[in-house]
């Protein structure tokens, strides 16, 4: 089977909330899906917050709503959400 390309976007709670705790936490579990964290981005939103954007190389048949779960359950996460979805050759 083939892989994909998932881009992710994870608010926090708050300003305050640690970014790196969740990056961290978050790396783990996607690897132990066979899930590849190629990178993470910080985008400024507003008055301090920032929102991360994850990007994952994924089996292609497994169900992406894998990975919406694993950020779900992090401490400090209001919201999660796929922006983009692309199958890599």
């Amino acid at each position: 089977m083939g892989q994909v390309g998932v881009k992710i976007k994870i608010m926090p709670e708050s300003p305050d909330t640690d970014l790196e705790e969740i990056k961290q936490s978050a790396k783990t579990e996607i690897e132990s899906q066979q899930g590849i964290l190629n990178n993470y981005e910080e985008q400024p939103i507003a008055f301090g917050l920032k929102a991360l954007l994850a990007t994952i190389t994924f089996p292609e048949e497994k169900d992406t709503e894998i990975l919406i779960e694993i950020f779900k359950k992090q401490p400090g996460v209001s919201s999660v959400e796929i922006i983009d979805y692309r199958r890599l050759l």
